[in-house]
């Protein structure tokens, strides 16, 4: 028994002296930043989160779905203000310091533009955090069916691997992945807060199909040059390059299924006429119905802002 303790006591040490030397390379300049330091408010906002979307279903069950209007529209609207602050920043920072689009090392300088970096990334990975309202907004209108195993795994994930960039790589490539992916923040989240103002508004936002696919350009771009960063010798962390390639497939893997079923099964399904012409549709705010034959109820659902690009409205980020 004493041997087992002995092993474990220096099991434990280890791996704490380990992590005492990887804060030794952490980037000095995000030092004291909020929830920059310790990895534990990080963990234990990850871990709420998934308790909440566990739990949050079940004392929802037997209770009346809120409709939340009222937040809806500002929290989107909010959130995509955020997201163009930052890929605005990024982009305005690295232009005038002639950042490398295929391989930028992090110089840690504590110039005024690498410091906007900095900041604009630490942002990004705050909004992250922001984006658990997502998930909440599901609960409690009881939209079960959107918190798949893509949504959760992808808001549970980002919030702690911006944790380590902004801790260990707060400027340098990183700030690439994280410009590219609040542009299209940008989109979304304007098209969520739109289509929250009702069906009259909804019915002419016909772009929601080609978000996923700007989605999935922007996976497999990242995959590429993360490949190209391991094959070259980019002068930056070989382990975060291989964990950016092995993260955008799973990316790309989830997103594709997700799309494949959203907008291509489905809509074969309807226009092929392999669709029952009773079966109901319906979206955040509005619904169509299919009635007197399956040509009416296809118009039906179109004249309501049901189309072929966005059968299922589901919020997948």
């Amino acid at each position: 028994m004493a041997e087992i303790l002995n092993s474990t006591q220096s099991v434990l040490s280890s791996a704490y002296n380990y992590y005492l030397w990887t804060l030794s390379l952490s980037d000095s300049r995000t030092k004291g930043w909020l929830l920059v330091d310790s990895p534990v408010p990080t963990f234990v906002y990850t871990v709420l989160y998934l308790i909440i979307v566990w739990i949050g279903p079940k004392l929802m069950k037997n209770r009346k779905p809120f409709r939340l209007t009222w937040a809806l529209v500002p929290y989107n609207l909010a959130m995509a203000a955020l997201n163009f602050y930052i890929a605005n920043e990024l982009l305005s920072a690295s232009t005038r310091l002639k950042y490398s689009y295929v391989c930028q090392p992090v110089t840690r300088l504590k110039h005024p533009e690498e410091l906007r970096i900095a900041n604009a990334v630490w942002w990004y990975y705050f909004s992250k955090l922001l984006e658990f309202c997502d998930t909440f907004f599901f609960i409690l209108r009881k939209k079960d069916n959107q918190l798949t195993f893509l949504h959760v795994y992808h808001h549970s994930t980002m919030f702690t691997l911006w944790w380590i960039g902004i801790k260990w790589v707060p400027s340098g490539s990183t700030f690439l992945p994280a410009m590219a992916n609040s542009y299209i923040h940008v989109l979304m989240y304007t098209y969520y807060g739109l289509s929250a103002l009702g069906p009259k508004i909804s019915r002419y936002l016909w772009w929601k199909k080609y978000l996923t696919m700007l989605q999935l350009i922007q996976f497999t771009t990242a995959m590429v040059m993360g490949i190209n960063g391991i094959r070259s010798g980019c002068d930056f962390p070989l382990w975060m390059q291989y964990t950016l390639v092995i993260y955008m497939i799973s990316f790309i893997v989830l997103f594709g299924n997700f799309y494949v079923k959203a907008y291509i099964e489905k809509g074969n399904q309807i226009f092929q006429g392999n669709t029952p012409c009773n079966m109901h549709f319906s979206n955040d705010f509005s619904n169509g119905h299919l009635t007197n034959g399956c040509a009416n109820g296809v118009a039906n659902g179109v004249a309501n802002g049901v189309t072929s690009n966005g059968l299922s409205s589901k919020k997948h980020q």
